[in-house]
């Protein structure tokens, strides 16, 4: 009897014609792009005068001081030449340099005599005499990262965040005594809360895009923070449904979720109020923490809403509450020491994605909990309260 062989048939990981014809796209895209650099397409694109863009990131005053962190936004070098304040000419200095690249920083230095609580118009003007402005509404010593101003810092986040999340977990008791139909609302108020934090993360975002300079793309920067960050708590929330878990151990997760998410919004939140409290713009500042304390309680309640039917324990209720509110004191050190509007557009982006991605999990929820017994109107009216909760407690700080 002859051997017979199977044949094998041989798989090669890249063929060479395939790959030739991948990259041969891109070799004649280099010389297109290198043909118009040369002669501009033969094109006149010369500009009668150059357009110049600066960012001015941040401000910071010391006694008799004034320094300001800028940014080159614009394609070309930019030379700083001037400096108005007030309407007067002011000496200045600039480190490292006065000529900046494309998206290089520099700090000019200001010895300005201000007086706290006065307003400043500053004006920089550059080689070619195009002004850039930044406004100082209230003259205010930033706050230096010593011991003091860190506990301060520390304490504004944990009355904004950590004390009014723990006071809505202590419902937790209270609220496992209510019947199915209730459960169901408050899976329903839940999904309202979190669906208007979303709407207001997103606003919050878009708005400090505005800040962001042009060629970082702060629009681009909430667009992929908040898809990526749906898209990833979500193959993370089906890896995690198709291992066998329990319907406690899933409902357990989606309150991890859901504290995540707020945590997320809450380290926005730190971020705002840290940076507006380190140049003195919040002169209702004791108002405005009030105002998130009594809205932020409602945050207590979303999360604790999902293990209503269950038994957690108390070290789980604290380490939820922790999630949930913790990340509001790192906001307020990193908004009172350093605030930058392209770190708080990516955290408020990451937070608007995993806001929604929970709504969507509580959605599947309420989908399980009403499929043999639809209640349409429970969820309906408990959507629409939660909306309204968070909407009228936010009339006490928008």
């Amino acid at each position: 009897m002859s051997d017979q062989s199977i044949p094998q048939k041989k798989t090669r990981l890249v063929n060479p014609v395939n790959a030739v014809l991948l990259i041969l796209p891109l070799i004649l895209l280099g010389g297109v792009i290198a043909l118009f650099l040369k002669n501009s397409g033969a094109l006149s694109l010369s500009l009668p005068v150059p357009v110049e863009a600066l960012t001015i990131e941040r401000s910071v005053l010391k006694p008799g001081s004034i320094d300001l962190m800028v940014r080159n936004a614009s394609h070309q070098n930019v030379t700083l030449a001037q400096t108005i304040i007030n309407g007067a000419v002011w000496p200045m200095s600039v480190e490292p340099s006065k000529t900046l690249q494309r998206l290089s920083r520099a700090t000019v230095h200001l010895d300005y005599p201000w007086v706290e609580g006065e307003a400043y118009g500053i004006t920089l003007f550059t080689s070619s005499s195009i002004p850039f402005n930044v406004e100082i509404p209230v003259a205010f010593t930033t706050p230096q990262p010593d011991q003091k101003t860190f506990l301060s810092f520390t304490m504004i986040g944990i009355f904004v965040g950590l004390i009014p999340v723990y006071l809505g977990i202590l419902w937790f008791p209270a609220l496992r005594q209510l019947g199915r139909r209730w459960m169901v609302f408050l899976l329903a108020i839940t999904a309202g809360l979190l669906v208007f934090l979303s709407l207001d993360t997103l606003a919050e975002a878009l708005d400090q895009a505005r800040q962001v300079p042009g060629p970082l793309q702060g629009i681009g920067l909430v667009g992929m923070g908040a898809v990526a960050t749906f898209f990833l708590l979500d193959a993370i929330s089906r890896r995690q449904t198709g291992i066998g878990r329990s319907e406690s151990d899933q409902r357990l997760s989606v309150a991890y979720m859901i504290a995540t998410g707020i945590g997320l919004h809450n380290l926005g939140e730190g971020l705002a109020i840290g940076a507006a409290y380190s140049v003195g713009e919040i002169s209702l500042g004791a108002f405005l923490v009030v105002g998130f304390i009594i809205q932020n309680i409602t945050e207590g309640l979303a999360i604790i809403a999902p293990v209503l039917r269950d038994r957690p324990s108390v070290r789980q209720l604290a380490l939820l509450g922790l999630v949930g509110g913790g990340p509001a004191i790192i906001g307020a050190w990193i908004g009172g020491f350093s605030p930058s509007p392209t770190l708080a557009v990516f955290f408020l982006a990451v937070g608007t994605g995993a806001i929604l991605e929970v709504v969507y999990e509580i959605a599947k929820l309420i989908q399980k909990d009403t499929s043999k017994q639809p209640m349409p109107m429970t969820v309906f009216s408990g959507i629409l309260a939660g909306m309204l909760l968070l909407w009228v407690t936010g009339l006490l700080i928008k």
